[in-house]
């Protein structure tokens, strides 16, 4: 019996320390909040909301400061946390996880690897759509499969959803497809094309839904088609792509470079080498955010979705990339990993 006590009793001192240590370790200080896009776009609207709330789910409270780091789909933020920021459970961040799907196809180059990261989570998993402007006078997808002049798609570039997306649908279905590169982010291609440069995008309908609302609302932005296994509650008279597809061959590219990875195309992701017990604080306050009743008033109000998977099961979707068949690596490499 004694001996039952003393181990209870040091384990709650166990405890009860490490809960202190925390407390003492945030106390005071700054989290680091590092956004791989512009202001204003997807990546950033779920990733401030979130940090308006995550800090009293954090031992000690610390405070949250959001940084846009643009550039290269998200790759110049996705190297910098992984080689740049220190692993001290201060800094993570959001990059886009068709990322890792590239480092699959092209490993030669990417000087960092994906793999090494500690993934926190992701707040919704994506369901990626492709919307056009009235201008092009396409209002359905038959309409665009015979269009006579290819239209004009925005991306980031490889290694981004709204490039891959793109890169997928005009492989698998055939659509006259121009894509225009290089923009360094969706709120930036989302301008692009309510100023004329482009006929419209592919990405993510939760973000597409809060951030284009106006003109969705307005009939200037339709969508055309959607990418995930099933259709959107609100978009069920908009066809899949899988259904859409003619071959199996097609049907397996669409599923394991548009599906898969979307399910982790906003993914956070903190520096390797962080501190084991830090990134269960970070992924626990993650968790808790997501559950939140303040966060989730504010989501609701700012259109957002929350549909989360948490660190462990981003590793296994993360793992489920890397195991993918040569065959099929060979065939996505073709499509979405082009030569430079």
């Amino acid at each position: 019996m004694r001996k039952g006590l003393r181990l209870s009793l040091l384990i709650a001192g166990l405890l009860q320390g490490s809960h202190l240590l925390a407390d003492d370790f945030y106390k005071g200080k700054t989290v680091r909040v590092i956004v791989g896009g512009t202001a204003g776009g997807g990546f950033d609207v779920y990733t401030r909301a979130m940090t308006r709330h995550m800090g009293k789910h954090i031992p000690g409270n610390p405070s949250f400061i959001v940084e846009n780091m643009t550039g290269a789909a998200t790759r110049i933020a996705a190297k910098y946390i992984h080689s740049a920021a220190r692993p001290d459970g201060l800094t993570f961040g959001i990059i886009n996880g068709y990322l890792i799907l590239n480092q699959v196809l092209d490993p030669k180059r990417f000087d960092f690897d994906t793999r090494q990261y500690e993934y926190l989570g992701v707040p919704v998993q994506d369901n990626v759509a492709c919307v056009l402007r009235k201008e092009t006078g396409i209002t359905n997808v038959e309409q665009w499969m015979g269009a006579k002049t290819p239209v004009k798609m925005g991306g980031l570039g490889p290694g981004n959803s709204t490039s891959d997306a793109v890169r997928i649908v005009k492989e698998t279905l055939n659509l006259p497809i121009q894509l225009v590169e290089g923009y360094k982010g969706t709120a930036d291609v989302r301008l692009a094309a309510d100023a004329g440069e482009l006929g419209g995008a592919c990405w993510a309908w939760e973000s597409i839904r809060a951030t284009w609302t106006k003109a969705l609302q307005l009939g200037e932005v339709t969508p055309i088609l959607q990418i995930p296994p099933k259709k959107q509650p609100d978009l069920q008279h908009v066809p899949l792509a899988l259904d859409l597809a003619k071959t199996e061959d097609a049907k397996q590219i669409i599923r394991a470079g548009g599906i898969v990875p979307s399910a982790i195309t906003r993914v956070y992701v903190i520096p390797p080498k962080t501190p084991k017990a830090r990134v269960e604080i970070l992924r626990n306050a993650f968790a808790a955010t997501l559950k939140d009743s303040a966060f989730l008033v504010e989501a609701k109000k700012g259109g957002l979705e929350v549909n989360p998977l948490g660190g462990e099961e981003v590793k296994k979707t993360v793992d489920s990339l890397f195991a993918l068949n040569p065959q099929t690596i060979a065939k996505l490499a073709n499509i979405l990993a082009p030569k430079q």
